[in-house]
């Protein structure tokens, strides 16, 4: 696959609509050409302390920021016409769908395809198939694992390497 665009989702909580940040890594004819981080006001707008554990976000880091549908405004020229790429796409893909139906916003049938599941195929003998655990074995060093754009920078040198 030459052309995509990888994305990464953050959640406030629980709630796959509470999206509080997103990465995305455009990719055509196999290089990474330009990519996209913005923070998100999450909805439901509540932080707990699981997530904010695991990618050091809170409420005071989103209170001025922009609600989804204004940075999907900004993405979706960005990814137009692409598939989407993401590690482990059942999770990224029902926030996406998730916070699509939270505003009420018509769902456009993104093709998405996952590293995560094709990375189980091709790296046999990795002892995990997490996002960092992959990326190395592609020639990728992952410092900043659970920052959204981070980790759509990983999953898209996974993807020029397995899809």
């Amino acid at each position: 696959m030459k052309n995509f665009a990888a994305i990464d989702f953050e959640t406030a909580n629980y709630n796959r609509s509470s999206v509080c940040s997103v990465g995305i890594v455009i990719v055509r004819n196999g290089e990474i050409v330009d990519s996209f981080y913005s923070l998100i006001q999450p909805e439901p707008n509540y932080y707990n302390y699981q997530c904010s554990r695991v990618h050091g976000l809170c409420q005071e880091d989103t209170e001025d920021a922009p609600v989804f549908p204004k940075v999907w405004a900004q993405v979706e020229p960005l990814i137009a016409g692409l598939p989407l790429v993401a590690h482990n796409r059942p999770f990224d893909e029902s926030c996406l769908k998730a916070v699509f139906r939270v505003y009420q916003m018509d769902y456009p049938d993104y093709e998405f395809y996952d590293t995560l599941c094709v990375s189980r195929r091709v790296f046999r003998h990795l002892p995990n198939h997490q996002l960092q655990t992959v990326a190395a074995a592609c020639g990728y060093r992952l410092d900043k694992h659970h920052h959204a754009l981070a980790d759509a920078e990983a999953c898209a040198w996974i993807a020029r390497e397995i899809l």
